[in-house]
């Protein structure tokens, strides 16, 4: 009996939690629901998607980045962790203060590249568009190593 009364609470959590997980501040979000956009702090081409959180306040956030076939990021660092994740696609990335494909490591779909503030790298794709999900906490920013490199700029 003890055991048909715990396998009984055991299911009643487990209803109110699944039926909590569909309400209040919880999100789910197919592909098709997203909505892409230019991305000034990239070079053209670029699109972002954001899923959660202002990239400009101190709160976590969550956004989705479609680069086309032979596109490029120069050298730049961000002002807090990046963690981003391939999800479709062959990603380039490597450290250092200029584009260097030589030194770039191409990571496949499911792959993770967490970068620490401030660390000088860089991206390319090669013959295929790239779409990786980034996650970090603002406030986000993108500054060039090369000032010139900066669309922003131009």
């Amino acid at each position: 009996m003890k055991s048909t009364h715990a396998a009984l609470a055991a299911a009643a959590l487990f209803f109110a939690a699944s039926s909590l997980a569909q309400h209040g501040d919880h999100k789910m979000v197919s592909p098709s629901d997203l909505k892409w956009n230019d991305v000034p702090s990239l070079p053209p081409g670029a699109k972002i998607a954001v899923i959660e959180g202002p990239m400009s306040e101190p709160v976590p956030f969550t956004v989705r980045l479609k680069f086309p076939a032979n596109y490029q990021i120069s050298a730049h660092w961000h002002p807090a962790v990046e963690r981003v994740t391939v999800l479709t696609g062959t990603f380039h990335m490597g450290t250092g203060d200029k584009l260097d494909r030589q030194q770039s490591m191409a990571m496949s779909p499911g792959s993770i590249m967490i970068m620490q503030p401030k660390t000088n790298h860089f991206a390319w794709t090669a013959g295929e568009e790239v779409i990786v999900q980034l996650n970090g906490t603002g406030p986000w920013g993108v500054t060039y190593v090369n000032p010139a490199d900066d669309p922003r700029k131009k």
